[in-house]
Formats: C-alpha cells, sequence, structure tokens
C-alpha cells in the first residue's frame, strides 16, 4: 500500500513576502535610474554654476577699444524692444557716449520671432542719438557663440582687434569664455535692468545660463567653433 504524503503548501505571507520583494525590486530600478537622472542634472548645473563663477571679465587692461558689442536678444510680438533689449542697447549708447568706442556692433537674428534683433536694436540706437555711420549690424546670429563669431567676423574684415561687449549681467560669464577663444582683446560690460527684476527671475535667468554654460562647456566648446 502506497503512503501518499500531504502536499506542503506555501504559506500566503511567504509568498506576499516574495511579491513584495519583487516589487520592491523593479521599483529600485525605476527609483536608481530617478536618482541618476536627479544627480545628472545636479552634476550639470553645478559645473555650469562653479564656471561662470570662474570665468574672466577680460583678457585686457585696455579702457578704450575699437568696437563695443551689444548682444542681442528677443524684440517684442510686435518687433518693438523688450525691456532687456532697451537695457543693452542703452548701455551700449551711454559706453559710446563715454568714449569707449567709436563705433557700436550690433548683432542678434531672427532668432525668436520674425523680427531680427539686431536691426531693431540699430533702430533703437539712431532713436537715442547714435549715427547711422555708426552703427555696424550684424543680423544673422541666433545664439551666443554665433554672436561672438560673426562680431569677430565683421571686426576682421576692418582690422579692428578689441571690443567691449554688452550684455546682461548673467549673460557674460559665458559670453567671457567664447569671446577667450577669440583673438581679441576684449572686456564684458554688464547692461543693468531698466527696471526691478524679482528674486525668482534672476534665479531663473541664472539656472538658465548655468545649463547653457554646461552645454558649451561639453558640447559647443567642440562642435560649433567659429569657421575661419
Amino acid at each position: 500500500m502506497t503512503t501518499t504524503r500531504p502536499t506542503r503548501k506555501t504559506p500566503a505571507r511567504r509568498l506576499n513576502h516574495r511579491r513584495g520583494a519583487s516589487r520592491q525590486r523593479r521599483l529600485g530600478w525605476r527609483g536608481w535610474l530617478i536618482l541618476s537622472t536627479v544627480l545628472l542634472i545636479f552634476a550639470l548645473f553645478a559645473c555650469g554654476a562653479v564656471a561662470r563663477m570662474l570665468a574672466p571679465a577680460s583678457n585686457t587692461a585696455l579702457t578704450r577699444f575699437d568696437a563695443i558689442i551689444v548682444l542681442g536678444t528677443s524684440a517684442d510680438p510686435d518687433g518693438n524692444p523688450t525691456p532687456d533689449l532697451q537695457a543693452r542697447v542703452t548701455e551700449g549708447v551711454h559706453e559710446y557716449e563715454r568714449g569707449v568706442a567709436p563705433r557700436l556692433i550690433l548683432t542678434g537674428g531672427a532668432a525668436h520671432n520674425q523680427f531680427t534683433e539686431a536691426r531693431v536694436m540699430a533702430r533703437t540706437a539712431e532713436a537715442l542719438g547714435i549715427p547711422a555711420a555708426a552703427i555696424f549690424v550684424e543680423p544673422e546670429a541666433r545664439d551666443t557663440m554665433q554672436n561672438a563669431c560673426n562680431s569677430e567676423r565683421i571686426m576682421k574684415a576692418h582690422g579692428w582687434r578689441s571690443a567691449e561687449v554688452v550684455s546682461r549681467a548673467s549673460h557674460l560669464p559665458r559670453t567671457a569664455m567664447i569671446f577667450n577663444e577669440m583673438p581679441l582683446e576684449w572686456r564684458t560690460h554688464a547692461a543693468p535692468p531698466l527696471q526691478p527684476e524679482s528674486a525668482a527671475y534672476q534665479w531663473g535667468a541664472s539656472a538658465v545660463e548655468d545649463m547653457k554654460t554646461a552645454r558649451y562647456l561639453l558640447w559647443a566648446r567642440w562642435t560649433e567653433r567659429c569657421e575661419q
């Protein structure tokens, strides 16, 4: 007579524990992926922030230059200068009037809408009293790298070797890194805002620049060099 042993059943608690452990392992992989992404983003911000803190403000002791380069930013949807654009042009005009340089190079294409930034800037500068003969328009640039490359090309064609570069303060460290790669004597000069900016706006502008600076250092510096 054959004796049949009773089948041992796995306790429900043990099955539930195994299922829970499996879920935890799956969630763990997702968690690691999320954590890795967060750490990467943080590292990029940190890289950009530190680089901006260490960026030079000039490579020369000159106080007079061949040109003042004013970097563009978007016009409004009606083609009028935004407060940021107005501030940059106004400061460029002030520097011209102080005798820092005898001419302005206004650089910026239609990067954000159909209006060419440099042409809007030129109209603004002329309205502020700058003679048309002292204004040079660079209407093609779509980013800061192209602002610098195209402006340097204009300067080279005229035999100019030095420039003061005007933009908003948060933009200038990355701008300095780009100009530091060029065969020019230069210094940066911040355009003060024409109206108060909130702390949140300033933080946001700095955060964007941190990321753009990281991108420049890790990618654009090597892949988007000026064409000689």
